[in-house]
């Protein structure tokens, strides 16, 4: 192995797993109050109630098949007689529908970030940042998803028996750089695309990942009012104001010298 591939297989990865870690324990450490989504709902609902819940749910049902699909080992699968071409099939229908979604929804996100003027200017560089290397592996991912397994036959390029066992590698501490030696190029850089998401994570809006509204159908709403244009606003008066049912003090006037207490 070169000292090339040792550097993208086996240090990069446990850099920017480090950098997860030890990054998102010192944001929460130092910054909760900034630890949040920033919502901008009140500039733009419309697009918003299109593109975020299919961004999200189809983001979750992809890490949900990447979590099955690389860390439950393929022995298992071959051990309750599920075969290759069946898992291959199954793998395939769900991460393109998934991914299809993913990509949908995040295109209305960004369209939505930088045609609605309120949601514009609220927009930071890190927000541009962040944006750009969350584009990144989901663009890869479904690129290497289908140059290999749509259009790679029957059986699909058999990423378990290589990314699989490095990953699992990668995090029992034994890492094995030569499984990735012969692995496509689009997985390759979708790999290098997603640990370089996972160093930078903390750092950005992503935290709120890590924040699961799980009390959030029972939450109450919030309600806005708008006021009544023709209803005049009425103008604070200075100083204080009495009491409603007190008896208001008339001022005493004394000859003496005045104290202040």
């Amino acid at each position: 192995m070169t000292a090339l591939g040792i550097f993208w297989w086996v240090i990069f990865p446990y850099v920017c797993l480090t950098l997860l870690v030890a990054g998102s324990v010192w944001r929460w450490r130092t910054d909760q109050f900034g630890w949040t989504s920033r919502t901008s709902t009140l500039h733009e609902h419309k697009l918003l109630r299109w593109g975020s819940p299919l961004f999200h749910y189809g983001i979750l049902f992809v890490a949900a098949g990447h979590v099955l699909g690389l860390l439950i080992p393929k022995s298992w699968t071959e051990a309750v007689g599920m075969p290759q071409t069946f898992y291959h099939l199954m793998a395939t229908v769900a991460g393109v529908s998934a991914g299809t979604a993913t990509v949908i929804g995040l295109l209305l996100l960004v369209y939505r970030r930088y045609t609605v003027k309120g949601v514009r200017h609220a927009t930071t560089r890190n927000d541009v940042f962040m944006y750009v290397l969350l584009s990144l592996p989901v663009a890869l991912g479904m690129t290497a998803t289908v140059l290999h397994q749509v259009l790679g036959g029957e059986h699909g390029y058999d990423y378990r028996e290589t990314i699989s066992p490095w990953l699992r590698g990668i995090l029992t501490f034994r890492p094995d750089a030569s499984l990735m030696s012969d692995v496509p190029l689009a997985f390759q850089l979708h790999v290098i695309a997603a640990f370089l998401l996972f160093a930078v994570w903390p750092f950005t809006r992503l935290v709120h990942f890590f924040s699961a509204p799980v009390a959030y159908p029972t939450r109450p709403y919030i309600v806005y009012r708008r006021r009544d244009a023709a209803e005049p606003v009425r103008r604070p008066n200075r100083g204080w104001e009495p009491v409603p049912g007190s008896t208001p003090v008339e001022p005493v006037a004394s000859r003496g010298r005045q104290t202040d207490l």
